[in-house]
């Protein structure tokens, strides 16, 4: 930024301080936010005044227009904005020549006065006392909204979110979206739980770990990568209906669906089965999406997507062989590694399990409405019970919604030998070199030795299903601070000043 407008800010400050004016008091009493003064006094005509009512307002100033003894002004709140009109001759000389002097964008600040309606018809504040609350060194980037550079996007979200009230929406609505969600299973009779995070043996998904080091035991230990096996044990313990929200950590790349760190829920109910967790997972996310857009029916990238129930439902094992004439069951790994081939997309890993993902990965993304994939082989389902009528696969479904996974759900396997035997085999992987393979968790074997109830379990990707309530492209577009390449302060001062100038001139 321009380092000579900084420096007469910071003389701003200290002139202000000169005249007895701190320019970061402790507190301001508010009594309506934008959006209220707009609700309440909405019944206000043109030109007509409430003189007989005293509010205050607080917020950040967005807009600024001086008309020689008066001013209009715009503070901006987290409800939205609401206009101000000042007066010299309703402050007082010295008020109003602090204000001229003193107050501009960016500013925090604080009114006190009454609502009126001007004649072109918007609502406002007559204000007839005011507070500086923050005094703003930096300017605001006026070109800053359209910026084309994600990555400078991403390192200053607050930026974004100041000067971009779109921005700011889509982050309350992430926040509504949790709030809604535990509204809803709350109502269910499910107890919101937590689990550690910390991990000395890493389990419930197949992924990289970030490894961390705890000095008072001398050992490295694992940032988790799935909530499932310690929300396992409180089943074991005695709880029947429970979740979690909460961050989980995978040491893998970033693209515009994966991020190292990410929101999971994970859901469990004892006496349940993966066709309950589909029930669940219907009328959860088509709750969700009415209430957070006013619709089941969204646009999402040019595509219309219906989460109006029933969704759809499809075998893993059809829809494969129906796309590429291959059976997963009944086919050698010769047969399914040949058809790899041919699409140029064999896996490092060519044991039997990696190349039946491998397939799947290729015709994914043909779905595109939200649907029910069911019945993967054990082979890629570790944690699940065997179908009742075909041992050969699982009782799982993932959700599939424009291609992306965004749910996971088991008839949870509670038979611990079987479990045992699951985990022998990811070990073998592991031993072969697959750094994503389960861990041998004995702990989580012996709880199962204790009896765990028949179970169904679901896990669902909320920052995915916040992607398609916000029309968002990319996962990183509606996380508020994601991971972005370490740069030096001097280098990013540099890259913002320089992508701020290049969108000012396409402007």
């Amino acid at each position: 930024m321009n380092e000579e407008i900084r420096q007469q800010k910071i003389q701003s400050i200290n002139e202000l301080r000169e005249l007895g004016v701190e320019p970061y008091p402790y507190r301001f009493n508010k009594s309506h936010p934008a959006a209220k003064i707009k609700e309440e006094f909405d019944y206000l005509q043109a030109s007509e005044t409430k003189e007989d009512v005293a509010l205050s307002t607080a917020g950040r100033v967005m807009a600024l227009r001086h008309h020689g003894k008066s001013a209009f002004f715009v503070l901006k709140d987290d409800s939205g904005r609401i206009q101000a009109y000042i007066r010299k001759d309703s402050v007082g000389e010295e008020k109003f020549k602090l204000f001229k002097k003193y107050v501009s964008l960016g500013d925090f600040v604080g009114i006190e006065g009454f609502p009126f309606r001007t004649h072109t018809g918007e609502m406002s504040v007559y204000v007839q006392n005011f507070k500086i609350l923050s005094k703003a060194i930096r300017t605001l980037p006026e070109k800053w909204h359209g910026l084309k550079d994600k990555e400078i996007i991403y390192r200053q979200r607050y930026v974004e979110m100041l000067s971009n009230d779109e921005a700011l929406e889509r982050f309350k609505k992430r926040f509504e979206l949790l709030r809604l969600i535990r509204e809803f299973l709350n109502q269910r009779g499910f107890v919101e739980v937590e689990t550690p995070i910390l991990h000395t043996v890493t389990g419930g998904a197949s992924a990289r770990p970030f490894v961390t080091h705890i000095n008072v035991f001398d050992v490295d230990m694992f940032m988790r990568i799935a909530e499932e096996l310690y929300l396992k044990r409180y089943l074991v313990g005695g709880f029947e209906r429970i979740y979690e929200i909460g961050k989980n950590f995978r040491n893998e790349g970033i693209s515009f669906k994966h991020h190292p760190e990410f929101t999971m829920m994970e859901i469990y109910q004892a006496y349940a089965d993966y066709e309950d967790m589909m029930e669940l997972t219907e009328a959860l996310i088509s709750t969700v999406v009415e209430k957070l857009t006013g619709s089941t029916v969204i646009e999402y990238q040019g595509k219309q997507i219906d989460f109006s129930r029933p969704w759809k439902k499809v075998r893993m094992r059809d829809f494969i062989k129906e796309r590429l004439d291959v059976d997963i069951l009944e086919d050698s790994d010769e047969r399914l590694l040949e058809v790899l081939e041919k699409q140029d997309s064999v896996p490092e890993i060519k044991e039997r399990g990696h190349l039946i993902e491998k397939l799947w990965d290729l015709v994914e993304d043909e779905l595109v409405a939200p649907t029910f994939v069911l019945e993967h082989p054990v082979i890629i389902s570790p944690l699940a019970k065997k179908h009742r009528k075909d041992p050969r696969v699982t009782e799982r479904f993932e959700l599939v919604i424009n291609g992306m996974e965004c749910a996971n759900a088991f008839s949870e396997l509670n038979d611990p030998i079987e479990q045992y035997r699951r985990f022998l085999h990811q070990a073998g992987l592991r031993d072969a070199g697959d750094a994503e393979a389960h861990m041998m968790d004995m702990d989580f074997v012996r709880a199962l030795e204790y009896g765990m109830p028949p179970t169904g379990g679901l896990g669902i990707g909320l920052d995915r299903i916040l992607m398609f309530i916000t029309n968002s492209p990319n996962i990183r577009d509606i996380i508020p601070f994601p991971l972005v390449r370490p740069v030096s302060f001097a280098e990013e001062e540099f890259a913002v000043e320089q992508a701020v100038e290049e969108n000012g001139k396409e402007v």
